[in-house]
């Protein structure tokens, strides 16, 4: 009751701020500017379970100003307290005659975990694998442990919301009268997170002891690149004790019959491309500027584009993932109306498939910037690089047992190549071969967007799917260099 006191009285702090911001907004006039003063954080504990570790920060002006307001800034795991100081957020309330009060809250994630791992007896560790970052791994131990493991891995983050565009609170899970249960994550990826963890706890409760480890992993940082997460904890010696063998991870809904199962990805390469040029007064024909520059450079990008547009648009052969997309995003440069600027950038998604040769791509690239003009320049703010695919023959073990498991359910499979990038090109990148699946058909495809949803028969029957895949995984006889 302690803890849910403490939590009510937080809520209520946010609210009544937030209330009085607005009114103060409302019938206040402006205040004079303050001067600059100093500025006092401090860190603390307030009592609960577990406790809630606080930055504070106060004025301190020798003229003994009246604190305006107290502020008081929540966040979750992946943005803590310590953000909002580095920010310079606190200081700057402060500077302003508030008392600014950042509070961690415990991750409701990892406690959640905690009791899920007590109710399946299973052990647990976590791994901070970078400042609060955290990889969480159940393990059920296999009747042959020395022999490769399977990895379920789903990660915990989830994109933001924007509420005014859903039909109902994003984080409520609501279920409507046809069985949709809207929230977000539903789809990308706590569906699976959950299948995964009711399947085991199904195959325990009916006394299977499969042969091989099973390693549930719940990861961070997926949804912003997986740096802080996946990528630098696969060459952590916790990942390589795991001793994997094969790795099941997310993939996308399926608006027909069959399943998607994704065995590769594309490279994601965000690039800038900067063009510089002359100079001059906004009233002259000024040759060589960096705006004439920057649009051969985007021409070039968007020509490519259309043409990887139209091969998608007239072959029935390709998916989205087979071809590369392009999309500008980015433009920046001038500092006025009248003023022709020196220099300006223009930046670029692009999604490259296995089948490409990047090395090629990226000296075609060259070519376009050569082409529009001297001295302009690229650079990489991601550049991936790793091609590898998972094996989808029949003679191969892994997949045999995947494919013939989801045969004797009826399941019809359709193999592509993931169009966007999840945690499997890490793991894939250190020679684990990896599927990306979630058992969704007869869904649209909704990761990221407004109104998120999935039906509840699509999300039990995926259960059940899990409980018939993870012992057919576990029991691939042992390879040659197992024995």
């Amino acid at each position: 009751m302690n803890f849910l006191r403490n939590r009510l009285v937080v809520l209520g702090l946010v609210l009544l701020a937030t209330l009085l911001l607005y009114l103060m907004g409302l019938i206040a006039t402006p205040p004079p500017p303050l001067p600059t003063i100093n500025v006092s954080i401090r860190t603390g504990q307030l009592p609960g379970d577990p406790p809630l570790f606080f930055r504070e920060a106060l004025p301190i002006d020798g003229a003994g100003r009246q604190i305006l307001l107290q502020v008081v800034l929540l966040h979750g795991q992946a943005f803590t307290s310590k953000t909002w100081e580095e920010l310079g957020t606190m200081a700057l309330l402060a500077t302003n005659g508030y008392q600014a009060l950042a509070m961690d809250l415990p991750d409701g994630a990892l406690r959640f975990l905690d009791r899920i791992a007590e109710e399946l007896e299973l052990p647990m560790k976590k791994i901070e694998v970078w400042p609060d970052r955290v990889v969480s791994i159940m393990t059920w131990e296999g009747k042959n442990p020395s022999l490769k493991s399977i990895l379920l891995n789903s990660h915990t983050d989830v994109v933001p919301v924007f509420q005014e565009h859903w039909k109902y609170d994003a984080f409520s899970a609501f279920k409507d009268a046809e069985g949709n249960i809207y929230a977000r994550g539903t789809q990308d990826m706590k569906c699976v997170t959950i299948q995964y963890i009711q399947a085991i706890r199904r195959l325990k409760a009916e006394g299977h002891r499969l042969m091989r480890t099973v390693h549930l992993m719940f990861v961070p940082d997926e949804e912003v690149g997986g740096h802080k997460g996946m990528e630098t904890f696969v060459k952590h010696p916790e990942f390589q004790k795991l001793n994997i063998g094969f790795a099941l991870d997310e993939g996308l809904a399926n608006p027909g019959e069959a399943f998607t199962v994704f065995y590769g990805e594309r490279n994601p390469w965000w690039i800038t491309v900067h063009c510089p040029g002359s100079p001059g007064h906004g009233s002259r024909f000024v040759e060589n500027t960096a705006a004439e520059k920057m649009r051969q450079v985007i021409n070039s990008f968007l020509n490519f584009r259309e043409k990887e547009k139209t091969r998608l648009n007239t072959s029935e052969c390709f998916t989205l993932g087979d071809v590369t997309t392009v999309n500008m995003t980015m433009v920046k440069g001038g500092v006025a109306y009248n003023v022709i600027p020196a220099e300006m950038d223009v930046s670029f998604d692009l999604r490259i498939p296995p089948t490409v040769n990047l090395q090629e791509f990226e000296a075609q690239i060259k070519q376009w910037c050569k082409e529009a003009g001297e001295d302009i320049t690229y650079k990489f703010a991601q550049k991936h690089m790793n091609q590898d695919v998972t094996s989808t023959e029949e003679s191969d073990p892994w997949w045999s047992a995947f494919s013939g498991a989801c045969k004797a359910m009826n399941m019809r499979l359709e193999k592509e190549i993931f169009p966007a990038a999840t945690d499997s090109r890490f793991i894939r990148a250190v020679g684990i071969p990896a599927i990306g699946f979630s058992p969704m058909n007869r869904t649209p495809i909704l990761l990221h967007d407004h109104n998120e949803y999935l039906n509840e028969q699509i999300f039990l029957k995926g259960i059940s799917v899990y409980e018939r895949l993870i012992p057919a995984l576990a029991s691939v006889p042992a390879f040659p260099d197992e024995v």
